[in-house]
């Protein structure tokens, strides 16, 4: 289990350096209304997501419930191959959706001063290819992580991540310094991953007959996967709805400034996401094995852990934004822009990484409501929000709304899913699992802040912040018991 969670976050951290460390060499080559087109690509990825279905977690948990079943081997063969035909014809759905409606957001909705139509329209036809490619990653990211090799599943991320980011800078530099060559190569570093991944899915499952196509799969699992269905795709409004409704209000370069933002704040997820997948399939393995005492040990070990790792990030970027921003991309006036927005977006990310945990732990037990129906209430919230304050506060606006609706989880949603699955363990999880400990962070990043040198240069603000993270980072681990007694039994 700890492998699997040390796997992941290695992965993931290696991946996120990957993307975003060759940010600024984008901006840098192909120009700032250019990278707002590449938020746009991320965003219509994201919206395109909802033809998942559900599908990626349904497999994840079918393949680590059928994992302690004796006798399932075939049964596990014939899901994956269902699925990889599912997934075809979505990818071609995607290819033909996109297309048809490419000229007219190339000529409507977009507002672009510098950049022709020509080539939005053609960046676009371009996006749609790489999203079709990239679709079938869900199965075999959800397969390999329902069968927990999360050490081999990672491998193939960061090799992926190399090949996807360091390639498309060598193309940029070397080759053509445009939009349409950043769009060309993702889609042949999309090709080459699907491979990969379907490889090692195969490599992985039990052997057995010839895997075959199996419809009776659906009768089975429909009930759950319709509701991650409904659940994705509120999700996916939840957090694209924002940029959706932006990139028609503002220009195509203010719209840049918050994709920037966003795109930092996300990055939160790449530790959020690993702890999450090492979790699921396991939790769902104990619920399966009815090992209750298990599961509250696992649960509260498992959300000092989100906390000790997400809090102390979120809090230092968070009262450092600008700093960070400028150190990062060397652009005063991007940093300015964006440092507000970052702000506030990355305190409601780490707000919505503190229900990850119990979010896990529901869908072991295969109860969807909540989820589905909070969902749907944020989605009917979060859209008057947008239009109250956007046109008010431009772009904090946007993220002041992320910001509540974060805030509400953990006020609604958590005493909920205490009472149903862990009851009497509700204070416990707020003080000593997630409360204090994040309040440590909160007073030691607040020293740093008021303390801070001024007229430093970018390595001593790097410095700074470092030091101003770490600290906070000790303190936090020393306010959560769980993780403070796991970290002196590997030091002594």
């Amino acid at each position: 289990m700890e492998k699997n969670i040390l796997a992941n976050l290695v992965g993931s951290a290696s991946t996120a350096f990957l993307s975003f460390a060759f940010v600024p060499f984008y901006i840098h080559f192909m120009g700032i209304e250019s990278f707002g087109l590449v938020g746009f690509f991320i965003t219509m990825q994201a919206v395109f997501l909802l033809l998942d279905m559900g599908l990626s977690a349904t497999v994840s948990r079918e393949l680590a419930r059928l994992s302690v079943m004796p006798g399932s081997e075939q049964e596990m063969r014939n899901s994956v191959r269902t699925l990889e035909l599912v997934y075809a014809a979505l990818a071609a759905v995607v290819v033909t959706v996109v297309i048809g409606v490419a000229p007219w957001i190339s000529e409507k909705w977009l507002d672009a001063s510098q950049m022709p139509p020509e080539t939005i329209h053609q960046s676009i036809v371009l996006m749609a290819i790489v999203i079709a490619v990239r679709l079938p990653t869900g199965l075999y990211y959800g397969g390999l992580q329902g069968l927990q090799r999360q050490i081999l599943l990672n491998s193939v991320r960061v090799l992926i991540g190399v090949v996807q980011s360091g390639g498309v800078v060598l193309v940029l530099w070397l080759v053509s310094p445009t939009v349409e060559a950043f769009f060309i190569w993702q889609a042949i570093a999309a090709g080459l991953g699907v491979i990969l991944l379907a490889w090692s899915m195969w490599h992985c499952l039990p052997g057995g007959e010839r895997a075959r196509f199996q419809i009776d799969w659906f009768r089975n699992v429909w009930r759950f996967a319709a509701s991650m269905s409904l659940i994705s795709a509120a999700s996916v409004i939840l957090l694209q709805t924002d940029k959706i409704i932006l990139s028609k209000m503002l220009t195509l370069e203010n719209f840049a400034y918050y994709a920037l933002a966003s795109s930092v704040a996300m990055g939160l997820y790449n530790v959020i996401s690993p702890v999450f997948a090492a979790l699921y399939p396991r939790f769902t393995q104990l619920v399966t094995s009815e090992a209750d005492v298990e599961v509250r040990d696992l649960f509260h070990k498992s959300c000092q852990l989100m906390t000790v790792l997400t809090m102390p990030l979120a809090l230092v970027i968070a009262a450092f934004s600008e700093s960070a921003l400028q150190i990062w991309t060397h652009n005063g006036v991007l940093a300015g822009h964006s440092a507000p927005i970052l702000s506030l977006l990355i305190i409601g990310t780490a707000m919505n990484g503190m229900m990850n945990v119990p979010y896990a732990l529901v869908l072991a037990h295969g109860w969807t409501k909540l989820s589905l129906y909070s969902s749907i209430i944020s989605v009917l919230l979060l859209v008057p929000m947008l239009f109250i304050l956007v046109p008010r506060y431009g772009a904090v606006g946007a993220a002041t709304a992320w910001l509540i609706l974060n805030a509400g989880y953990i006020v609604i949603n958590a005493p909920i899913i205490h009472g149903k699955f862990l009851n009497g363990e509700f204070k416990e999880w707020f003080f000593h699992d997630v409360g204090i400990p994040s309040l440590a962070a909160v007073s030691m990043v607040a020293i740093f802040v008021i303390t801070m040198p001024d007229e430093w240069g970018y390595l001593g603000q790097l410095t700074w912040i470092i030091l101003a993270f770490l600290a906070s980072l000790v303190c936090s681990i020393l306010m959560a018991p769980a993780i403070r007694r796991h970290v002196q039994r590997i030091l002594f």
